[in-house]
């Protein structure tokens, strides 16, 4: 499973296309606390953090804003060490300048 490799946290914010009882499962098993609404057919809905949830919001704008630079959204450099620069150039025309 490619989430074997998540570092350690102590939450995941996640939308609801997460919510489903074995994820929820086995984050609870690796002690990360679910942050994810569920879906409108749930039978027996769980509770989450809504203050903590709409921190996710935040994370979303930042990437949309970062793919608002075409070099980074269609990931022209392959090299990583230069994906990784144009990232940061990006990043710092969005968030400094």
């Amino acid at each position: 499973m490619l989430a074997n490799h998540l570092p350690p946290a102590r939450y995941l914010l996640a939308d609801k296309a997460y919510d489903a009882d074995h994820w929820r499962a086995w984050l609870i098993r690796r002690k990360i606390q679910p942050v994810i609404p569920n879906k409108a057919n749930r039978k027996h809905p769980y509770a989450f953090n809504r203050n903590r949830y709409r921190g996710r919001n935040v994370i979303e704008r930042m990437f949309g804003r970062l793919k608002d630079f075409r070099r980074v959204a269609t990931r022209y450099d392959k090299n990583a060490d230069n994906f990784m620069a144009a990232l940061c150039l990006a990043a710092l025309v969005c968030y400094w300048i």
